[in-house]
């Protein structure tokens, strides 16, 4: 009974149901379910399966948006449910993410979020347009362990370079991973980032390595 609705949960994830997942995740509390079992034995079943896929090209941006939209309905369920029987999800770290001081983009930046939330992390989103000593303001107040940047514009991308020298003349112990159409691998070395991804899948892997859940491959390789 409990394997099925574990197997249910997951499907609404891979179906990008966001009002399934929920009720799913209502059904499970009314029924004395663990909450963060239906979070880690149910719904990140579905949140692996869909990055895999789009990792191998099978699935694409529209699927994991949507996915993570079902999780994110999910979590928000669960996680008081949570919080008022003293259980917590074990957090891998905090981020603050941004997209830089002028640039408007939010769409990536916002799926970034969305997927690391999904997997574990603690995200504060501080939206777009974001200036550097905002950023870092957030940063130092939540005890952030990687910022990520996002830039769309290549008039923009010189923030991310900015961020990181005040990162570096703050003496700040804080790890910056950066992303966005124009940022390319010489970018990354030349500013000297902590990490870099292409897509949303990506950058998860890239904070969990960075959080040194795995080990790290090739700095050169990776950046």
């Amino acid at each position: 009974m409990l394997e099925e609705l574990f197997k249910e949960m997951a499907q609404s994830i891979l179906d990008g149901d966001d009002e399934v997942a929920a009720k799913l995740a209502t059904q499970a509390l009314g029924e004395g379910v663990d909450p963060l079992a239906a979070i880690t034995a149910g719904y990140m079943l579905g949140v692996n399966e869909v990055g895999d896929a789009f990792a191998c090209g099978d699935a694409f941006l529209p699927e994991l948006v949507m996915a993570g939209e079902a999780m994110k309905a999910a979590i928000a369920v669960l996680e008081p449910a949570m919080k008022a029987s003293g259980v917590s999800r074990e957090i891998l770290g905090k981020v603050v993410i941004a997209t830089v001081e002028g640039d408007i983009h939010e769409i990536g930046k916002s799926l970034v979020g969305t997927m690391l939330t999904s997997s574990g992390f603690e995200v504060y989103d501080l939206g777009v347009d974001v200036s550097t000593d905002d950023l870092l303001a957030k940063a130092e107040e939540v005890g952030a362990d990687i910022i990520g940047l996002s830039a769309l514009l290549t008039t923009t991308m010189s923030k991310q370079k900015e961020v990181i020298d005040e990162v570096a003349k703050r003496g700040m112990k804080v790890m910056v991973m950066v992303g966005g159409a124009p940022v390319t691998k010489e970018w990354v070395q030349r500013i000297e980032a902590d990490g870099y991804s292409e897509d949303a899948i990506g950058a998860v892997s890239v904070a969990k390595e960075l959080m040194g859940i795995f080990s790290l491959n090739d700095k050169a390789e990776e950046n």
